[in-house]
């Protein structure tokens, strides 16, 4: 009787023993709400419709173009950094610097391929140097920086185009464009230094600023030496 009495208990019966008593405070909240929705429920892009996605994604590229054409010291660009405004924008100056006299004999290859390198690589060697001096901005949103920051030069050479098929190519055009382009250009690198100027530490600012200045300097100077082939 005793072996069976043995058989029948419980693996664990010691357990049910064990008795807390009321004297002893118990803290905490053990309980699971059935109903309980946190801020990644509420905004969850898993069931979204694609065409939602796209929408959300270019008025957050909106936001940021505005961002750049109205420079102030901020994190908007670094807290939710993108890669989508930068290729965009490399892409239409590569292809507003076509039809250049020096594509005259149809070798357009060349020279968007050079738009992209000057403007990928620089802007890696940039960042590079950024994080060698100590910056605390990391890969990605220097590179996002620096290529939405390409807007106000991107809308030069597409000014500048437009000056170039309303006037002819004399000093008056050029006097124009090169207003133009040094606006531009100053546009960019200060936008580009109030984003990534908290980033980086008081005493070698100056020797970040000399690469982006140098960066925009020299897509200028392509936009401003551009020149419609006959």
């Amino acid at each position: 009787m005793a072996e069976v009495d043995e058989a029948n208990k419980p693996l664990f019966a010691g357990l049910s023993d064990v008795s807390i008593s009321d004297d002893i405070p118990v803290e905490g909240d053990i309980s699971v709400p059935l109903a309980s929705h946190s801020a990644d429920d509420e905004f969850s892009t898993l069931d979204e419709p694609v065409k939602d996605t796209i929408l959300r994604d270019l008025k957050a590229v909106g936001n940021k173009f505005v961002h750049v054409m109205y420079p102030k010291k901020s994190s908007a660009l670094l807290r939710d950094w993108d890669l989508w405004g930068p290729l965009l924008l490399c892409v239409t100056l590569a292809l507003l610097l076509q039809g250049g006299s020096s594509d005259s004999k149809g070798d357009e290859g060349p020279q968007f391929a050079e738009v992209f390198v000057i403007i990928w690589f620089g802007s890696v060697i940039i960042t590079l140097n950024s994080k060698l001096l100590g910056g605390t901005i990391s890969f990605f949103q220097s590179l996002c920086v620096l290529g939405y920051c390409i807007l106000p030069l991107c809308v030069a050479m597409l000014v500048c185009r437009l000056v170039l098929l309303l006037v002819s190519a004399t000093t008056v055009s050029f006097i124009i464009r090169l207003l133009i382009v040094t606006a531009s250009f100053g546009w960019s690198t200060f936008a580009s230094t109030a984003f990534l100027a908290d980033s980086q530490p008081p005493n070698r600012k100056a020797l970040v600023v000399y690469p982006v200045f140098l960066f925009y300097f020299v897509i200028g100077w392509m936009i401003l030496t551009f020149s419609p082939s006959s």
